[in-house]
């Protein structure tokens, strides 16, 4: 039981992680209209860009795991880390 509910939280394809990302995407633009009120003018942008690039950076991170994935189907994350640390 526990891994079907599990299977529930691994992302399978293109389109779940673009929707994912889609997700953070707007949590992010309403976390930086949040930032533009609260600090108006140079800073709140600033905020603002932050928010939206930690996401264009998650979103990156998301994709290239998933292509990681499909090319070694039986891949681990900890074989891939103890690979890289070689």
């Amino acid at each position: 039981m526990m891994r079907k509910i599990a299977r529930l939280f691994i992302i399978k394809n293109r389109i779940e992680a673009f929707a994912i990302i889609y997700a953070l995407a707007l949590g992010a633009a309403e976390r930086g209209k949040h930032y533009l009120e609260t600090w108006p003018g140079y800073q709140g942008r600033l905020l603002f860009a932050a928010a939206m690039v930690a996401v264009f950076m998650a979103g990156a991170k998301i994709l290239d795991a998933l292509k990681y994935e499909r090319q070694t189907p039986n891949a681990k994350p900890d074989q891939a880390q103890r690979a890289d640390a070689r």
